[in-house]
């Protein structure tokens, strides 16, 4: 239920700021500069995918409380904000979500020729560790259109990562963060 709540609330949010001007040509001139990170492959927008997220109807059960911030239910709640942002245009807050900036930068350049940016989000993954980090993947898919008036639509994994509760790590390597976006092969 309340995850429910929350995509319908990204969603209203989302729907409100695509009537509002984004100030994206700012920050794509500050992407140019930037090599495109190996792990962000190019979007071809140029191509329509039929695509879909698992159709997952097991209900939700309202949590008990506060969200446990190391939890896998955390991880989706980042790319719920990743999403609003890039809805809205806000591309230098996304940046935030990501572990590296540069790499954030270098896959918002997917985005030079789309008008529109949206996202559906999926139900999070079982959380897998590995080497004192903790990783969840998120099915999504991003949709739009380009400037063109051309519709996309391609489905990815979102993977985030955070370090688990080791000697020396610090509190912003304690928080879930976007690690890479993995595109799936069109059908």
């Amino acid at each position: 239920m309340r995850f429910e709540r929350l995509a319908t609330a990204m969603l209203l949010g989302g729907l409100a700021a695509c009537n509002q001007p984004a100030p994206q040509e700012a920050v794509r001139n500050e992407v140019d500069n930037q090599p495109a990170a190996a792990s962000a492959p190019a979007l071809d927008l140029n191509r329509v995918a039929n695509v879909s997220l698992p159709d997952d109807r097991t209900p939700l059960e309202e949590p008990k409380g506060p969200i446990n911030p190391k939890s896998a239910e955390a991880a989706g709640q980042v790319v719920q904000r990743y999403a609003a942002l890039i809805e809205q245009g806000r591309w230098t807050e996304s940046w935030k979500l990501w572990s590296d900036a540069a790499t954030a930068k270098a896959f918002d350049r997917n985005w030079r020729n789309a008008s529109e940016v949206h996202m559906e989000i999926g139900k999070p993954g079982d959380m897998e560790g590995a080497a004192g980090s903790s990783y969840v993947t998120v099915p999504a898919i991003f949709y739009g259109k380009e400037k063109s008036s051309a519709e996309y639509r391609r489905d990815a994994d979102v993977i985030l990562r955070r370090v688990n509760d080791v000697p020396g790590s610090t509190e912003a390597q304690r928080r879930w963060h976007i690690e890479r976006v993995e595109w799936k092969a069109p059908a």
